[in-house]
């Protein structure tokens, strides 16, 4: 179980910009924020956050891990677009078209967005087609 996973920003207000978008196509939004040091999200449930985005607290720059990504699981493929659209409209670069990924599971239905730092996200949706 994942209790929240942070991805770091130099550019807090850009980074709060491009998630808001993002991550409102599958039903997150801001829950909290320190202007300049983090940006919180979640869907409104007692766990909150579950991502966030702030600024190194150890003075380094923000990168990306290499093959690190989040991804947020949606209940439907149509939040999957969602997500892929907002991300370019955002910004982000697409690191995979939304659509069907057989090889990690039978219904897996995923996009792929790198976002403005460089951090690796997706949304995937493992219910059937309907």
């Amino acid at each position: 179980m994942i209790d929240h996973v942070s991805v770091g920003a130099d550019d807090i207000a850009a980074a709060r910009a491009f998630y808001e978008s993002v991550l409102a196509a599958v039903g997150l939004r801001i829950v909290d924020e320190a202007a300049g040091r983090f940006v919180d999200f979640g869907a409104g449930g007692p766990l909150e956050p579950e991502f966030s985005i702030e600024t190194p607290t150890n003075g380094r720059r923000a990168s990306p891990g290499n093959g690190v990504h989040v991804a947020f699981r949606v209940g439907t493929r149509d939040a999957v677009d969602a997500f892929h659209a907002a991300a370019l409209a955002a910004g982000g670069r697409s690191d995979g078209a939304p659509g069907p990924r057989p090889n990690y599971g039978p219904h897996y239905y995923g996009a792929f967005v790198f976002d403005l730092e460089g951090n690796k996200i997706e949304a995937v949706c493992h219910s059937a087609p309907v």
